[in-house]
């Protein structure tokens, strides 16, 4: 059985870590990194793990799921990859599907438990992330890194009529680390360590405090919970996908004294890098994190590939991993949904409940953000989404 391939294992003593704290293999895409180079499969898939793959594809492919892991994973895919394992963490099919194998309501259904999972398993996961990010193709490569001139956006609703509040985030990876199934306790608290002291090197608007998780005070919690600043413990989807063993270890928030700035460590990545504020103006929270990721980059080396831009856990994040977004009331377009999903379709736009995914609108209230994050750079899925607001605003006071 592979290293991130059991369910218990919180139990299991982890092997494979090397002395001093140092991780084992980095987060490269491009296969083999920390293995023995010569990028043969080792294929002593564990029988255990094979009975569970059988069952849960077929459990899968009797079901009515609308995942993308259910209209990619065709009988021919899915016996192709099942004795298929990550060089370095020795992670297996079931590793990438389990999330989707158990929660057949997914949207996706997949997660990479390390870089090196999206060419070992390249067959499912380039099919799912052309379909999810409107036709990027496995020869297709991601551009450069571009935020663009950053002045170009204004406040999209000055009168402060619709637009509640706007957050612009990115996910970034830790070089050397691989993602959350396939992390030891040792590794998340050595993570922590080091972005805590990264962001505490952090000056003028973006001063801040860093907090742990671990012994944090319940009421300071829950405050930041009801204030969307804080994440809670992942969701089932998360919880079976394995990212959220040794919590609360390692796990952490930092945020600014205006609370306009905030970093997430070894949430569902092991950063999500957020600015945000009351009202519209995208133009000054898109500065605001650009500013930041250059300042956190020239401290921890993130983990790129030249494909398909920066790692994530998830792959519906990957490239710019770029997601602006707004809370925004528009109660004519809600009594209207097929006008608000047309829209939304026309600009690449993804709907969502108040609260996020999985989430219904309360009170019309509704969390639109870009949805494509590959293929583009920052800058143009970050147009995307201003282009679509405004489009949306407009329409809103016409009816």
């Amino acid at each position: 059985m592979g290293l991130c391939a059991s369910k218990d294992k919180k139990e299991k003593v982890i092997e494979g870590e090397v002395a001093n704290g140092e991780p084992n293999g980095t987060a490269t895409a491009a296969g083999g990194a920390g293995g023995d180079g010569d990028g043969k499969q080792d294929t002593m898939v564990d029988a255990a793990v094979l009975a569970k793959l059988e069952e849960g594809y077929a459990k899968l492919a009797a079901s009515d799921s609308k995942s993308l892991l259910k209209k990619y994973l065709t009988k021919e895919v899915f016996d192709n990859l099942k004795n298929k394992v990550t060089p370095t963490f020795k992670s297996t099919l079931l590793d990438v599907i389990q999330s989707g194998l158990e929660n057949h309501d997914s949207g996706v259904g997949i997660y990479a438990p390390d870089a090196e999972a999206y060419t070992v398993f390249a067959d499912l996961f380039d099919p799912i992330i052309e379909d999810y990010h409107g036709g990027f193709k496995k020869t297709d490569k991601h551009p450069a890194s571009t935020f663009g001139d950053v002045s170009t956006f204004g406040n999209v609703d000055p009168t402060n009529e619709y637009v509640i509040s706007t957050r612009v985030r990115c996910g970034r990876s830790m070089q050397g680390y691989p993602f959350n199934p396939c992390l030891t306790e040792a590794q998340y608290k050595e993570m922590e360590g080091k972005v805590s002291s990264t962001l505490s090197g952090l000056e003028g608007e973006l001063k801040g405090k860093f907090y742990p998780l671990t012994g944090m005070e319940k009421a300071v919690q829950q405050q930041l919970i009801d204030d969307h600043f804080l994440f809670k413990e992942g969701d089932r989807f998360l919880q079976a996908a394995n990212a959220c063993r040794f919590w609360p270890s390692g796990r952490g928030i930092y945020h600014n004294d205006a609370k306009t700035f905030l970093v997430w460590c070894n949430e569902e990545d092991h950063l999500r890098i957020i600015s945000m504020q009351q009202g519209g103006d995208l133009g000054q929270i898109y500065k605001r994190l650009v500013t930041a990721v250059n300042e956190i980059e020239k401290r921890v080396p993130f983990s790129h590939d030249d494909r398909l831009g920066f790692l994530t856990f998830c792959p519906t994040n990957l490239g710019t991993t770029i997601r602006a977004s707004v809370h925004i009331k528009v109660p004519k377009l809600a009594s209207n949904k097929a006008k608000l999903e047309e829209v939304a379709a026309k600009y690449n736009l993804q709907v969502r409940g108040t609260r996020g995914e999985h989430t219904e609108a309360e009170g019309g209230v509704y969390d639109i953000s870009n949805k494509r994050r590959m293929g583009l750079t920052e800058f143009e899925a970050v147009k995307e989404m201003y282009d679509g607001i405004t489009e949306l605003i407009k329409l809103e006071k016409s009816l």
